[in-house]
Formats: C-alpha cells, sequence, structure tokens
C-alpha cells in the first residue's frame, strides 16, 4: 500500500488543485451558482505565465490580464463560464486524467508530449478550424485583417506554429507566445574590459578568454559563461548542427511537405533522420558530426564546472559570471531587480566562421526557440457526444467544441492578447499586430531569423533524449573521451531509430528513391560518410 502512497497524494492533490479560483466579487456561494446557471463551463489551464491575481517571480502588480479578457468574453457569452484552473505539471497526471475524459477542456502542454498519445483519441486536432476563418475576426468586416480568411494568418511565427504538425500529419497545438534564448551580459564589465559584443565565433572564444584571465579586487574569479547540461543537449546540438551540416541540406534533405516547407525551409523531420543514420551519418566516421561534439567541448572550458547547477541566475546577478545563456524570461526578472548594480545587454551565439570549421556555412545561427505557451483541446471538450463515435464525427455534433474554438479565437484578438501577453515582459506575442514589449525587442530580432535544420531531442523518444544528456554531461566533464561518448551516442541512437521504425513505419522506401535522385548533387560534396554494407 505504502508504494502507492506518493500517486495517491499526487492525485488528491490534483483534485484540489481543479478547483476553481473564488471570484472575489462573488464569493463562494456566488461563483458557485454562476456555474451552475451556465450553460457551458469551459476549464482552461493556461500555465503559471498568466495566472489571474499571482505574481510571476514575486514582482510587480498581481496579474490582471487574462482575467479581464475572460470577463470580456462572458459578457459575449453570458451561458459561458471561463474556470481557470493550476494542474501538476507532470505526466501521471495528465495520463490519469485525459485517459478518464476529466482533464481541463484546454490544457497547456509541451507539444511533444502530446505527440506521444494522439492516437488514443485524448487530444482534438485544431486544422480544420485553423484552416477556417476566425469568427470574430470576420464580424469585424475588414478582408484585410489576418484571421479573415483563415485563423492560421494571425500567427506570426509561422514556420514554428505550423511545424508542430504531430506524427501523424495533424496540429494539435496552438501556439499562443514565444520564448527563445539569448546571452545576457553584464555590460559593466564589457565596459571595464574593454570587450564588445562578438561578431563571430572566434571572437566569442577570445571574450571569454580574455574574462576568464580578468582578476576582479577581491582575488575572485569571474565564470565566463554560465550554462546547464540542458543548454548543451538542447540548444547547442541544433546549434551546431545547423552550422555543420547546413551546406549539405541540398542533398540530404529528402522530404519537403508542399504545407512547411515554404515556413521551415529545409527542416529534416525524424524519418529523415532515422534514414541518414542508415546511410552512415551522425557516428564516429562523419567528420561533421565529431566535431560538433569538439566544439561543444571547446565551449565547455568557459563555463561553470558543474553543469547540474540549478541556480546559475544567482551567479549572474552577483556578477560571478559574465554572460548567461537562458530564455527571454529573465529581461522580466532583471528589470524587476532594483539591487541590481551593472548595466546588461543581451545578443546571440556568434556563427562558425571557416576558421572555426571547414564546414562552416558562413550564415547566422539559427533559431532554436519556438512556442511557450502551447494549449491543446483535450477529449473533455467534446464530453457533450457520444465517445464511441469517430473523432471527426464528434468534433461536428459537439457544441461545447465550438464554444471552446470561440474562446481559444477570442483570446487570439490583437486587443485581447496584448491584454495577456503584455501584461508582463516574460514571453513574446505570436500574434500579428502585437508587438512585443520594448524590453524583449533583442529576442524578437532573433526570432525572425531562419528555424534550426532539426530539433534533435525531440525527434527520437525520451530514452534517447535523457541517455544522450547523462553521456553528455559525462563527456563534457572529461569522464570519457570522445571516441568513448560516440561509441555511447551510436548505441543509442541505433536504440532510438530501430524503436521509431518498428512504431511509425515511415515509408523508407520514398526516402530511398529520393536519395537516389540525389546523388549528383552529393558527389559534389566533400567528407560525407561512407555508407555501410546494408544500408538501404
Amino acid at each position: 500500500m505504502f508504494k502507492y502512497l506518493p500517486l495517491i497524494l499526487l492525485l488528491l492533490l490534483g483534485v484540489w488543485l481543479l478547483q476553481p479560483p473564488v471570484d472575489e466579487g462573488q464569493g463562494a456561494e456566488g461563483a458557485t451558482s454562476r456555474a451552475e446557471q451556465a450553460r457551458f463551463v469551459i476549464k482552461f489551464a493556461p500555465g503559471w505565465a498568466y495566472l489571474p491575481d499571482t505574481h510571476p517571480y514575486g514582482i510587480g502588480k498581481p496579474l490582471q490580464g487574462l482575467k479581464q479578457v475572460i470577463r470580456a468574453f462572458e459578457e459575449r457569452f453570458p451561458d459561458t463560464r471561463i474556470e481557470v484552473l493550476t494542474v501538476p505539471g507532470v505526466r501521471e497526471y495528465l495520463v490519469t486524467q485525459l485517459s478518464g475524459g476529466q482533464a481541463p477542456d484546454i490544457l497547456n502542454v509541451n507539444v511533444e508530449n502530446v505527440w506521444m498519445d494522439v492516437q488514443k483519441g485524448w487530444y482534438v486536432p485544431l486544422d480544420p478550424f485553423l484552416e477556417k476563418p476566425n469568427r470574430f475576426v470576420v464580424e469585424q468586416g475588414d478582408p484585410a485583417r489576418p484571421g479573415y480568411e483563415q485563423w492560421w494568418d494571425m500567427f506570426r511565427y509561422q514556420a514554428i506554429s505550423r511545424g508542430k504538425a504531430a506524427p501523424d500529419g495533424y496540429n494539435y497545438c496552438l501556439t499562443f507566445d514565444m520564448v527563445e534564448t539569448g546571452i545576457y551580459y553584464n555590460r559593466t564589465l564589457f565596459d571595464e574590459l574593454g570587450l564588445v559584443v562578438p561578431q563571430d565565433w572566434d571572437e566569442f572564444i577570445g571574450v571569454m578568454e580574455k574574462i576568464r584571465a580578468h582578476q576582479p579586487a577581491d582575488g575572485s574569479s569571474v565564470i565566463p559563461l554560465l550554462a546547464n547540461i540542458g543548454a548543451f543537449s538542447d540548444w547547442t546540438t541544433d546549434l551546431f548542427f545547423d552550422q555543420l551540416y547546413y551546406d549539405l541540406l541540398p542533398g540530404i534533405d529528402l522530404f519537403k511537405d508542399p504545407t512547411r516547407e515554404p515556413y521551415l525551409e529545409g527542416y529534416l523531420d525524424w524519418d529523415e533522420l532515422a534514414f541518414l543514420r542508415q546511410k552512415g551519418f551522425f557516428g564516429g566516421s562523419d567528420l561533421r558530426y565529431r566535431q560538433l561534439w569538439e566544439h561543444m567541448r571547446q565551449l565547455k572550458r568557459y563555463t561553470n564546472d558543474n553543469l547540474m547547477m540549478d541556480d546559475l541566475i544567482r551567479e549572474f546577478v552577483t556578477q560571478r559570471g559574465a554572460m548567461i545563456w537562458t530564455t527571454s524570461g529573465l529581461s522580466y526578472r532583471l528589470q524587476g531587480d532594483h539591487e541590481l548594480d551593472f548595466d546588461w545587454g543581451v545578443f546571440y551565439l556568434p556563427p562558425f566562421t571557416r576558421k572555426t570549421s571547414a564546414y562552416a556555412s558562413g550564415l547566422p545561427m539559427c533559431v532554436i526557440g519556438g512556442a511557450a505557451t502551447q494549449l491543446e483541446i483535450s477529449n473533455s471538450a467534446i464530453g457533450d457526444t457520444d465517445p464511441s463515435l469517430p473523432m471527426a464525427q464528434r468534433m461536428a455534433r459537439s457544441e461545447r467544441l465550438q464554444r471552446v474554438i470561440d474562446f481559444l479565437q477570442f483570446i487570439c484578438l490583437p486587443e485581447q492578447n496584448e491584454r495577456i501577453v503584455n501584461e508582463y515582459s516574460g514571453f513574446l506575442p505570436n500574434i500579428v499586430g502585437v508587438d512585443a514589449l520594448p524590453i524583449l525587442q533583442p529576442f524578437e530580432q532573433i526570432l525572425a531569423r531562419r528555424y534550426t535544420t532539426t530539433k534533435w531531442i525531440f525527434s527520437f523518444d525520451l530514452r534517447f533524449s535523457e541517455i544522450q544528456q547523462r553521456m553528455l554531461e559525462l563527456y563534457l566533464t572529461d569522464g570519457i573521451d570522445l571516441d568513448g561518448f560516440l561509441h555511447w551516442q551510436e548505441q543509442n541512437l541505433d536504440a532510438a531509430v530501430a524503436n521509431l521504425l518498428q512504431r511509425k513505419r515511415p515509408d523508407m522506401a520514398r526516402l530511398e528513391q529520393q536519395w537516389q535522385r540525389l546523388a549528383p548533387v552529393r558527389a559534389t560534396m566533400q567528407d560525407l560518410p561512407v555508407e555501410p554494407d546494408g544500408a538501404l
């Protein structure tokens, strides 16, 4: 019995968290009566960023934006009540609630978690709605406004928004806002040392060398760059991969989705990565792949020794670290820190040059950021229909689902979206017509870049990602050499590919046909890995 106690406590916590907040103007009895009188009571779990009456990071006034927008929606639809909930951010909770049809109607879930469950009927595909007009834009009567023809057109960052399609080809995620990474730097220290923002990778290494050589008056040392293992395993892998493999895309990008290609421009999907692995890529004999990890180890020399550190921000604000690589959300915290006694700025990682690597594309580092608040509709939204019917029929018959869609379309209107997203400077709006707050404009400029070639750790299963991160931490801290790491990485990747092929059964014959067609293109490329015997 005792071994189940943690799960029981988790479920009890979930029940308590699902209780709607009391409306201060009505009291508990008033809030209950309003819900009972409503025809539709929509439960909305938006995540921590916009919860009404909360203080993000304990800074500023209580948030009111989402509450105001909900009131405006309820005035428009008096038969509807929106209940804002907080829910545990753990998979066990999601599985329990979704499998029982008891989850909130609208959830904020990382889309990679959704992909694992799309075949279970737990989430509602959004494509039929995104491909049609936003009803509220149509009512405003201006055909030139984004959303008049398709709801899709309202989203500013099209590559990222449309690139969230699941392996079954459907979109389950509404990308509400955006997050990007950047290098926050101590501008006061840079000025003191005569440093400027680096324009290429070699200059970046030179800047970090000078910071490492600097010794403050108190005899301490300054860490050039603060970063954790997640930044290496996720962000650095994607950035370095793009820098080293971009020039090969004309010969190895084997599938161009007609819908996503105009936005993603050469993105390598999971099936393409699996195919390329079988052709000898991404192993010890792939010189670009070796260089990826060699450059990563070079970068590690200038970071904190312990890559598992949790409180890197404290090291930055106390000036123990000159730079920190983290997300745009830090801007809000720095802006609200009245005890901060230095100026700061933001720049993006500079590109490799031919001096860095013979394989460097010479292009700027790509975008690796993406959706912050990712909203999905659960099967609870179609709870007014017969569960034995196919999903498409349930969606067509559900009046409740239509009201949920109405609410999501309403919060995408620029005037409503701005009230929510721009109430504090944590994330960037993803709606055309809503400008990012001035403090986040450096990240807006970063997000205007070309999207990454691939999202490596999200292309396979969770087991692959966990093993890569574990072994990468060992490699970067000198617990294993490069060949030893690559041996583990090859085994890990081959296991992930085998699992992928068994579960998803991609059309490898189609990829092989395109591979043969592109052979003349590859013939002009240098240092391609040798195709192993027995490959497709």
